[in-house]
C-alpha cells in the first residue's frame, strides 16, 4: 500500500515516507480511539511543553491490543511512530494546523482539516464514518442516512477525554463539590492540598474551590513564571503568587498543565465516600475542565432598571443576559441601578431613593452602551447620575475620569501636602494653627505610596501627628485613591497623652509598611514588604506648586521689579505655578495628595538606582514571553510606587521607558530644585521677590539685541532645523519671542570656552519647568542611557560665534544653546 498524496511542509514538518505497509497491518485498527487531552504533560519533562498530547491507539498488528502512546507536535501536525510497522502515523494536533488520516481500501488518503481545534466527538464521527464505508460499503441508503443523522448528533456534543459530554462532566463536578463540602472539613482540604504539593494557604473561600478542582480534574502544575500556585477562575487559570515584594504575578492561561497522577489522601482522613471516589478515579483519566467565556462585560453582575430608557426594559434584559449579566426587579441584591438622566430633573423615583439609601450606584444608560461597545464593564463612578446629591458626594477617582476633565481638575486643584512640615489640608487643623509635631529632630509626618497593578491597587497614605496650640495632640490618618475621598479610610484622633499618641503613630507606621519607624527616620533603612506601602521621603521645604504664585499675581511684582523689564518678565515665568503644574500634569505625576515636587535627594537617588538596575536586567531578559512581561510589570510597579501616579500602566518598550521614566525623573529632579529656589512666595516679606530669586540663580541673564548677528543666526537656525509637528488636523510650529544671553557660574566661564580649540553648538530642547535648574546648576548628563528616539539625541553643529550661552523662549518651551567642546 502506497501513500497517494504527499503532505506539504505547511501542513506537516516531516513528510511521510513513500513506503509500503506490511500485509499483516489492518488499516482499520490505526485511527485514534480517544481525543488529545490538552494540559497533561508527558513523563520525564519539566515545565509546559507545547504541542504534546496523549492518545490511545489500537495496535496495527491486527491483534486488537490497545496501547497508550505519546504524540509530539511537529509544527503543523502530530505523528505517532507505531513500533510494529515503524511508520509515522499522522494524527490530529489539538493546537491547530491539523491533518487526519483515513484508510479506504488499499489507498491512504490525507485530509487537511480546519485550522481551529475540532472536538473529539467530531473526529470520532469522521473515523466511524470512514470505517463504516470500508467494512459495510454494501449497506442500503436508509442505513447510511441513519448513520449520518447519528454522526451529526455526535458532532454537536463536546466530549471530554473519557467520552462524556461536557454538560455531563459539569453536572458531575457540581455534585462532587456538594459531596466534598459534606464529607471534608476545611482543615482536611488543606492537608489534601499540601499532600499533593498544592498551596494550602489562603482564606476558606479560596481553599475549597482549589481543593475541589484538584481532586476532580487533577493537580495543577506550578506557575512557569514565579513557580507559585495557579488557580482556576472559571474563565481562565491565573497565578495567585507574588513575583516579588513589589508585584503580584499576572500569568494567565486557558490551557493549564495538570499532573498525570492520582490524588494523594493523607493518613487520618478516613471518610469512606472520599476513599471510594479516589479509588474509582485511579482506573480512569482526569476529565478536561471546560472554561466559561471571559469576554462578557456583565459577568456576575446583577443590574436593576428603572424609568423610561432609550430601549424597552425587555430589550435591555436580553442584551444584559447576552453579555453575562442578570436583571433584577428589586433593588436589594443589585450591583447598580440604571436610570434615564431625566430622573435627576424629576427629583428621582422611589427606587432611586432606595438605591441611594442602600449606597447602590445609580448610573445612566450610557454605562450599559459603553460597556457593551468596549466589551468590558466600565467604572460605575464615571457614570453616576445623582452622586453629588448623596451626603458628602460619592466622588470619582481621577483615573476613572475623562482625561480632559482630569487635566482641568489637576491644574486647578490645591496641593494638600506641600512638604515635610505641611499639615494635610483635609485634616482642617491647619486653620486652627496646627503644626507637625517634632521631637528629637524627627518630624512625625509620613506619606506612602503603593502600586500593584496585578491586584488593581494604586493608593496613597498619609500619617501625621499634629499639635494644635492650647489643645491636645491629634493623629491624622488617611488611605485611599486620588479623588476618591468618600471611600477613603480617614480619621482624626485626639490624644491627651503625647507618649500614647507617639506609640500609636509608630504602630500605624509598622502596620502600613511592615518596618520600624525609628529605623526609617534616623537611618533611612527600609525593606519593601509585599502588599505594604513604601514611604515617599519628603524634604523640609515647600513644593513650588504651593509656594509659587500665579502669573497674574506675579505681574504686579514684575511691574515694580528693579530688573530689566524683559528679565523681570522672564523671572515671572520661572517663579509662577503654571509651568510646574503643566509639567507635572503632562507627565502624570500631579497627585495633589503627595508633594512630588519636594522630595529628598536620597529618594531621587533611589529612583535613579532602580532605573539603572532595570536597564541592566533588560540586557539579560528575554525579548518577549511571560517572563519578559512580568519583568516589565515588576519595574512599572516599582516606579509608580516610588513616584506616585494616579494613571499607572505597564511599560512595554524602551520608548515608554524614556518618555515616562527617564524624562519624568529628570523633570521631577528639576522641579525640586525650583521648589528650593522659589520657596514660599505667598507670604513674601521682601519688597522685590523677583529680584531676590534672580540673585539666588547665581548667573547673569541679559536680553540679546534683535539686530545683532547672533539673534539673526539663531532665527535662521530655527527656520532651518525645526520641523513643525502635526497632531491630527493641527500643525504646531515654533516662533522666537526673546533670546537671552546667560553667564552661568555653574559651568565653565565664557573666557574658558573661547580658548577651546574645537567647539560645536548643542541644541537642547527643554521644558520651561527645567530652566531654573539649568541656569543654577548647568547642563547635567541624562540620568540613563536609553537608545530611544528623542531621548539623549541632540542636534550638533559647529559653533562660529563669540556669544556666551543663549536661552531662547517660545511660549512654554525653551531652547538652550551651549558652546561645547567637541571630542
Amino acid at each position: 500500500m502506497a501513500i497517494s498524496k504527499t503532505l506539504s511542509p505547511a501542513n506537516f514538518v516531516h513528510r511521510l515516507p513513500s513506503v509500503s505497509l506490511p500485509e499483516a497491518v489492518n488499516p482499520d485498527h490505526l485511527p485514534c480511539r480517544a481525543p488529545v487531552t490538552a494540559g497533561h504533560r508527558p513523563e520525564n519533562t519539566s515545565g509546559p511543553v507545547s504541542g504534546y498530547g496523549r492518545r490511545r491507539y489500537t495496535c496495527s498488528s491486527g491483534t486488537g491490543d490497545r496501547h497508550e502512546r505519546r504524540t509530539r507536535c511537529l509544527g503543523g501536525g502530530c505523528s505517532y511512530l507505531c513500533p510494529r510497522i515503524a511508520l509515522p502515523v499522522p494524527v490530529r494536533c489539538f493546537e491547530g494546523g491539523t491533518v487526519g488520516v483515513v484508510f479506504a481500501g488499499d489507498n491512504m488518503k490525507v485530509h487537511e482539516t480546519r485550522s481551529h481545534t475540532r472536538s473529539s466527538a467530531e473526529e470520532e464521527g469522521k473515523i466511524g464514518k470512514g470505517k463504516q464505508k470500508a467494512e459495510n460499503g454494501g449497506r442500503d441508503s436508509e442505513q447510511q442516512q441513519a448513520s449520518k443523522t447519528k454522526k451529526a448528533k455526535v458532532e454537536g456534543e463536546n466530549r471530554d477525554a473519557n467520552g462524556k459530554p461536557a454538560a455531563v462532566v459539569a453536572a458531575e463536578f457540581e455534585e462532587f463539590c456538594k459531596a466534598t463540602r459534606q464529607h471534608l472539613s476545611i482543615n482536611e482540604m488543606r492537608r489534601i492540598l499540601e499532600a499533593n504539593e498544592q498551596d494550602p494557604s489562603g482564606s476558606d473561600d479560596a481553599v475549597v474551590p482549589r481543593c475541589q478542582d484538584m481532586m476532580f480534574y487533577g493537580p495543577l502544575e506550578k506557575c512557569p513564571v514565579c513557580y507559585n500556585q495557579v488557580d482556576c477562575s472559571g474563565s481562565n487559570y491565573r497565578c495567585r503568587g507574588a513575583y516579588s515584594e513589589w508585584s503580584t504575578c499576572i500569568y494567565t492561561t486557558t490551557d493549564a498543565w495538570r499532573r498525570d497522577q492520582p490524588v494523594k489522601i493523607p493518613e487520618g482522613i478516613g471518610d469512606e465516600t472520599v476513599k471510594e471516589w479516589i479509588n474509582k478515579q485511579d482506573s480512569r483519566r482526569y476529565p478536561c475542565r471546560e472554561l466559561t467565556s471571559s469576554n462578557k462585560p456583565f459577568g456576575g453582575l446583577m443590574i436593576s432598571l428603572s424609568g423610561r430608557l432609550s430601549r424597552t426594559h425587555q430589550t435591555w434584559r436580553e442584551e444584559i443576559e447576552k453579555h453575562g449579566g442578570k436583571v433584577s426587579n428589586n433593588i436589594i441584591g443589585a450591583n447598580s441601578l440604571v436610570v434615564s438622566p431625566a430622573e435627576r430633573e424629576r427629583g428621582g423615583s422611589s427606587r432611586v431613593a432606595e438605591a441611594m439609601e442602600r449606597n447602590i450606584p445609580v448610573v445612566s444608560e450610557n454605562w450599559l452602551i459603553d460597556s457593551i461597545q468596549k466589551q468590558q464593564a466600565q467604572p460605575l463612578d464615571a457614570y453616576g447620575v445623582v452622586s453629588d446629591l448623596i451626603p458628602e458626594g460619592r466622588g470619582i477617582p481621577w483615573d476613572k475620569m475623562d482625561p480632559n476633565e482630569e487635566a482641568l481638575k489637576s491644574l486647578t486643584a490645591e496641593l494638600k501636602l506641600y512638604g515635610k512640615r505641611g499639615v494635610y489640608k483635609d485634616s482642617m487643623l491647619q486653620e486652627q494653627g496646627g503644626f507637625i509635631f517634632e521631637k528629637d529632630g524627627i518630624l512625625y509626618n509620613c506619606a506612602f505610596s503603593l502600586c500593584d497593578q496585578g491586584r488593581g491597587i494604586n493608593e496613597y497614605c498619609v500619617l501625621q501627628l499634629i499639635q494644635v496650640p492650647d489643645k491636645n495632640m491629634h493623629l491624622y490618618y488617611k488611605k485611599g485613591r486620588v479623588g476618591d475621598d468618600p471611600k477613603a479610610d480617614e480619621r482624626v484622633e485626639e490624644w491627651n497623652n503625647v507618649d500614647d499618641a507617639l506609640k500609636e503613630f509608630v504602630r500605624l507606621f509598622k502596620e502600613v509598611t511592615g518596618n520600624e519607624f525609628e529605623t526609617w527616620e534616623r537611618e533611612k533603612k527600609f525593606q519593601k514588604m509585599r502588599l505594604k506601602f513604601y514611604p515617599i521621603d519628603m524634604d523640609d521645604g515647600i513644593d513650588v506648586r504651593h509656594g509659587g504664585l500665579s502669573a497674574r499675581q506675579l505681574g504686579v511684582a514684575a511691574a515694580h521689579c528693579k530688573l530689566e523689564p524683559l528679565v523681570a518678565n522672564f523671572m515671572k515665568v520661572l517663579c509662577s505655578q503654571e509651568i510646574y503644574r503643566y509639567a507635572m500634569m503632562e507627565m502624570g505625576y500631579d497627585c495633589p495628595d503627595l508633594p512630588m515636587g519636594m522630595v529628598t535627594d536620597l529618594h531621587l537617588k533611589r529612583c535613579e538606582e532602580e532605573l539603572l538596575k532595570f536597564r541592566e536586567d533588560l540586557k539579560r531578559a528575554p525579548d518577549s514571553g511571560d517572563k519578559a512581561n512580568v519583568l516589565w510589570l515588576d519595574f512599572s510597579n516599582k516606579w509608580f510606587t516610588l513616584v506616585h501616579s494616579f494613571r499607572p500602566f505597564i511599560m512595554k518598550n524602551l520608548q515608554e521607558l524614556a518618555d515616562h521614566v527617564a524624562a519624568g525623573l529628570e523633570c521631577i529632579r528639576d522641579i525640586n530644585v525650583a521648589s528650593r529656589l522659589v520657596g514660599d512666595m505667598s507670604g513674601a516679606t521682601v519688597d522685590d521677590p523677583l529680584s531676590d530669586r534672580y540673585g539666588r540663580l547665581g548667573c547673569s541673564v541679559a536680553p540679546l539685541d534683535k539686530e545683532s548677528d547672533d539673534h539673526k543666526m539663531i532665527l535662521k537656525y530655527l527656520e532651518t532645523t525645526y520641523e513643525p509637528i502635526k497632531l491630527g488636523d493641527v500643525t504646531y510650529g515654533a516662533s522666537v519671542e526673546n533670546i537671552f544671553a546667560v553667564e552661568s557660574g555653574a559651568g565653565p566661564s565664557y573666557e574658558e570656552v573661547k580658548k577651546l580649540p574645537n567647539k560645536i553648538l548643542l541644541w537642547c530642547g527643554t521644558r520651561s519647568s527645567n530652566l531654573i535648574r539649568l541656569l543654577q546648576k548647568g547642563l547635567l548628563p541624562s540620568v540613563c542611557q536609553i537608545p530611544a528616539p528623542g531621548y539623549m539625541m541632540h542636534l550638533l553643529r559647529p559653533l562660529e560665534t563669540d556669544s556666551p550661552q543663549l536661552t531662547g523662549q517660545t511660549g512654554s518651551c525653551s531652547w538652550l544653546w551651549f558652546p561645547w567642546e567637541s571630542r
